[in-house]
């Protein structure tokens, strides 16, 4: 056994219908009350709990695994799983009721702070050139890769650069590591090459990579563009393709946690203050909303 789990339709069906059953029961139990966004979050930590409790425990110098120790259903292990969602919901609901008792739950408030050094990088202006110059470079990569695709018909016109990637990646050797270490992975590709999704989903990489570029170099909404950045950069490894996806994928991440200020030098100066965020409204949608109404007296 090589730890590695491949768990079939039947496994992943538990594994989400357990993960409903405990994310529904914790968002339950901290208010009597189900809503909608808290429950979908508790039932995503639930589904991350309950398949790393499957997947994780692997065998100890040739011992038998401690998942294997209990009942499975196409290759989930129950016993596991159930634990390791128990362990995540039952902290969740834990320090949602330190929340609902008026407890702060705010780190800070307990001493712990960011250091000096994050302030500046994320959220200071004065390190925005820094930002721009690791936008001009990332976003130049991703520019190249996606123009080179954009152009090249067996990526617009077919998309069969995209399907001879994905045999290649999917096939397993007789002998040898296959390029891809997890098979869940494996399967996900398989089930696109045999359904044929290579023809539109070809373009939509070249121009996706294309756009990220662009978004980069020009900083508009940079966040958003080095997401999908680091997202490409994430699938391409689990393909097994390093390349320079390692590198890109480490700078994405950091101009993820910089977004509101890596594009200073650029679009973002005026888009992120006329839009704001979803939590957040810029000016245009609060002028578009109009003056709020008189509180009476």
């Amino acid at each position: 056994m090589d730890g590695v789990r491949y768990m079939t339709l039947e496994g992943w069906l538990l594994a989400a219908g357990l993960a409903v059953v405990l994310g529904l029961g914790a968002s339950y139990l901290l208010d009597r009350r189900l809503p909608v966004g808290r429950t979908l979050g508790l039932i995503g930590l639930a589904f991350l709990g309950v398949f790393g409790g499957s997947e994780l425990f692997g065998p100890l110098e040739g011992e038998q695994a401690l998942s294997e120790l209990g009942p499975a259903l196409g290759d989930f292990y129950l016993l596991t799983g159930l634990l390791g969602g128990l362990v995540l919901m039952a902290l969740a609901v834990a320090t949602g009721r330190r929340a609902a008792a008026g407890q702060p739950t705010d780190v800070a408030q307990q001493g712990i702070s960011d250091p000096p050094v994050a302030r500046w990088l994320f959220a200071d202006l004065r390190s925005a050139p820094l930002w721009f110059g690791l936008r001009l470079y990332l976003g130049y990569e991703w520019l190249a890769a996606g123009w080179h695709k954009v152009t090249d018909p067996a990526w617009m016109d077919g998309g069969t650069a995209l399907a001879a990637f994905w045999e290649r990646v999917v096939a397993v050797p007789e002998q040898g590591r296959p390029p891809i270490t997890y098979g869940w992975y494996r399967d996900f590709l398989s089930f696109m090459l045999e359904h044929e999704w290579y023809p539109w989903f070809a373009p939509l990489v070249a121009v996706g990579e294309t756009l990220i570029g662009l978004g980069l170099i020009l900083g508009a909404f940079v966040g958003i563009a080095a997401f999908f950045g680091t997202l490409l950069n994430f699938n391409f490894m689990l393909a097994g393709t390093a390349s320079t996806n390692p590198v890109l994928f480490g700078l994405g991440v950091f101009l993820v946690l910089a977004w509101k200020v890596a594009g200073w030098w650029g679009l973002d100066r005026v888009l992120l203050p006329a839009l704001g965020a979803p939590w957040r409204p810029g000016a245009l949608f609060r002028a578009a909303r109009g003056p709020k109404a008189p509180t009476p007296a």
